[in-house]
């Protein structure tokens, strides 16, 4: 049985104070009863000596009740008087307060049985996880014919990463070919609360003239895309060519993880119908994709106003341009309107880093209705004294944008007057110069010929 203080730890305040009032008025009733009982005459004994007994007996326990604390008596007078107001017999009193208190003790028991239950589950499972263990390293007999699935799967390169239907369709006239993303099922969850915010980037190998990207898919492990991208290529150039497509887990403050990706030999596929299945995602293919590092920003719109915030905040893991293995990178950030380049600023040079913080704000005028036709070009430099600067990297976010790009673009319209960060990778210039296709700046007007 459980000792009465340890019962009381799992009580709440208000219950361990009910308690203790239960048992102090229980004493101090059971004190204040024991004189009136010994007072009761029997009935064996005549009137007189019933009197003398009583006489005696009163005599005996008032120097008793003297001796008692005067707050004692203050607290037996109180509660003596507080039962005369209840319109209900003592017994019956007694009886609810006993009742209430046997409640209250078989709450506090289950509670005690439910803690000291949880606590053997616990020692339980920490000696079958010591069990696992040992079975992993082989020492037993289980591990050496049937390892057990759970360790099988964990740290494997062959865990399932789901799988993609996609399409694949050559136009020989015009010289194209469509990729369609229809859908993927059951990806492999990389975030911690088991689901994915899944999209699709597509592009074709050895080229790589042009990238393209799905929207991204919150929360899903099934998700539908549905889009459909083409590429210009031509029909000797197929059996040299592999389509990659790669889905990628979206963060939105870190790199962006890849769940898998599938890699087509164009130069084995039947081109007299069209392509539609489904296949496995593989594990992705190492120190294929030259990686020119990230560049952190922020943007924010205020309509009313006409400002476009634009804030380059850091970069991380860019390319070494320097013999040294070193660069001086500084930013362009550049607006185009209507796919001619029209404003443009630059960000302070940093010295031998590959890892530049910033924290440069540039602020442009541009109306709500700039704003639909505007695209945004940042570009990493590397700075030299000597020679020419040496492009590090690319990107470009607006409307004609897509994938990630687009994405960041669109959260800050509709998020009129709060900045919006998100890490973006760096593309090649030549991969965004012939996405974009940036037209000659515009005129000015001191220079025009009328």
């Amino acid at each position: 049985m459980f000792h009465l203080s340890r019962i009381l730890l799992f009580l709440t305040t208000p219950a361990r104070f009910l308690i203790e009032i239960l048992i102090s008025f229980l004493f101090l009733s059971s004190r204040s009863l024991l004189p009136t009982l010994l007072i009761m005459p029997s009935s064996s004994h005549q009137k007189s000596n019933a009197t003398s007994h009583a006489v005696t007996i009163s005599t005996t326990f008032t120097p008793t009740n003297s001796t008692l604390d005067p707050v004692a008596t203050t607290i037996i007078d109180f509660f003596n008087h507080l039962l005369d107001q209840i319109p209900l017999p003592r017994w019956a009193i007694y009886t609810i307060f006993a009742a209430g208190a046997l409640l209250i003790l078989l709450c506090c028991l289950c509670i005690c049985i439910k803690c000291c239950c949880r606590g053997k589950k616990k020692r339980q499972q920490k000696k079958d996880e010591k069990i696992n263990l040992k079975g992993v390293n082989g020492k037993t007999t289980t591990a050496l014919v049937q390892p057990d699935v759970g360790d099988v799967d964990y740290g494997s390169s062959s865990r399932p990463r789901g799988k993609l239907l996609y399409s694949l369709e050559y136009n020989a006239a015009a010289s194209e070919l469509a990729v369609g993303i229809k859908q993927a099922d059951r990806l492999k969850a990389m975030d911690l609360g088991g689901s994915s915010d899944p999209y699709v980037k597509v592009y074709i190998l050895p080229d790589k003239n042009k990238t393209c990207e799905t929207k991204v898919f919150r929360h899903t492990l099934s998700p539908a895309f549905n889009e459909q991208f083409t590429f210009q290529i031509s029909k000797a150039s197929l059996p040299a060519s592999t389509a990659v497509m790669q889905v990628f887990d979206f963060n939105r403050f870190s790199k962006h993880s890849i769940i898998g990706e599938l890699r087509v030999q164009l130069g084995s596929v039947d081109w007299n119908h069209v392509i539609e299945e489904w296949r496995d995602l593989a594990e992705p293919a190492k120190f294929e994709e030259e990686n020119l590092g990230e560049i952190c920003l922020s943007l924010r719109y205020v309509p009313t106003a006409g400002k476009l915030t634009v804030v380059i905040l850091e970069a991380k893991n860019l390319k070494a341009m320097d013999v040294g293995g070193t660069s001086d990178p500084y930013v362009k950030v550049q607006l185009a309107l209507d796919k001619r380049k029209w404003k443009k600023r630059k960000t302070s040079v940093k010295k031998k880093t590959l890892n530049p913080y910033y924290n440069e704000s540039f602020t442009f005028d541009v109306s709500f209705e700039e704003i639909q036709r505007v695209n945004l070009v940042i570009s990493m430099w590397d700075h030299d004294t000597m020679t020419r600067n040496d492009a590090m990297g690319k990107i470009f976010l607006g409307c004609d944008a897509a994938g990630n790009q687009l994405r960041h673009w669109a959260d800050m319209l509709s998020n009129p007057r709060r900045p919006v960060a998100q890490w973006h990778s760096l593309l090649s210039a030549e991969q965004v110069n012939s996405t974009l296709a940036l037209r000659r700046k515009f005129p000015l007007v001191g220079k025009m010929p009328f």
